[in-house]
């Protein structure tokens, strides 16, 4: 099948049945990620514990708010089985530009580069590969170490102020260590949650997580607030809890709070994002970036310190 040569291609260079080669090869990729992602300014990963919470929509959102405050924006996204970041961009169909010098990634609103594993597949393609990995979950693994390591290596990402990285839901909990160990000078991490007792109480398990893996936590972003009347614009209650008794529980940041706008979702679905800075649910997401770089400057700020 198609979608089945598209991974071969991309994964081709794992070449198992020589070990030799291939420590070569990863010692080779992971000087060339050394040299893509120093040309990167900032390095934020968007995770969260629990399913569902609008993250990929943050994530996007998020990156929209720094390209409109004229930075230049990267963004990975590793949620291998379930991407949905080019759909929401409006890149759906879009394919990487192969050149001698690596993969030239899609260009989204306001000039984002998006990496994402959908530019692989053929259309409603499902990510399984066949093989030894169906026998044992460790060769699954390791595949897809294989692919984000290429992600970082062979994307031309080219000078970027911030890359953010969209990880999977909760359950792929692989993902931030080897994030960590391919990306040391990573700046941290934004959890993303809802306001209910559940997912709160995941959350902090993440915070926990992240802060054992050494990613420091720049702030937690509470979706899914409230509700935005698409009459009057009123802004209303949609659960009882409140993630910034989570934050100061956890000695963390709080960024703000995105209530569900159907305006939003909506623009997701076309893959027209919305840009117009005087929406309301734009002006959450400017004012949650402030805080966002608020946080890494005072980072830097006592990281000279000390």
């Amino acid at each position: 099948m198609a979608e089945e040569k598209d991974l071969k291609t991309v994964l081709s260079k794992m070449q198992y049945n020589d070990d030799a080669k291939v420590q070569e090869q990863i010692v080779d990729q992971l000087l060339q990620v050394k040299t893509r992602m120093g040309r990167i300014k900032r390095k934020i990963l968007v995770m969260s514990g629990k399913g569902g919470v609008g993250k990929s929509m943050t994530t996007v959102n998020l990156a929209l708010a720094f390209a409109r405050a004229g930075h230049k924006v990267g963004l990975l996204d590793i949620d291998l089985n379930g991407p949905c970041v080019p759909a929401m961009l409006g890149l759906k169909g879009q394919r990487f530009a192969l050149t001698p010098e690596g993969a030239i990634p899609p260009t989204g609103p306001l000039g984002i580069k998006v990496a994402s594993m959908e530019f692989l597949l053929q259309p409603d393609a499902p990510v399984r590969w066949k093989g030894p990995m169906e026998l044992s979950p460790v060769w699954l693994g390791l595949q897809e170490m294989s692919v984000i390591r290429e992600f970082l290596a062979d994307i031309l990402w080219g000078e970027l102020d911030y890359l953010f990285t969209d990880l999977p839901p909760g359950a792929a909990a692989d993902k931030p260590p080897v994030l960590a160990g391919y990306l040391p000078e990573l700046d941290g991490a934004v959890i993303v949650t809802i306001p209910s007792e559940v997912a709160t109480q995941v959350v902090k398990k993440s915070i926990s997580y992240a802060r054992d893996l050494g990613i420091k936590v720049l702030g937690l972003v509470e979706n899914m607030s409230g509700t935005v009347c698409h009459r009057c614009g009123a802004e209303e209650p949609l659960f009882s809890g409140d993630a910034e008794i989570i934050a100061r529980e956890m000695d963390v940041p709080f960024l703000g709070r995105i209530p569900f706008d159907r305006a939003l979702g909506a623009a997701a679905d076309r893959g027209e994002p919305l840009l117009d800075p005087t929406l309301p649910s734009v002006r959450h997401f400017d004012a949650i970036a402030e805080r966002l770089t608020q946080a890494l400057e005072f980072k830097k700020l006592m990281a000279n310190l000390l």
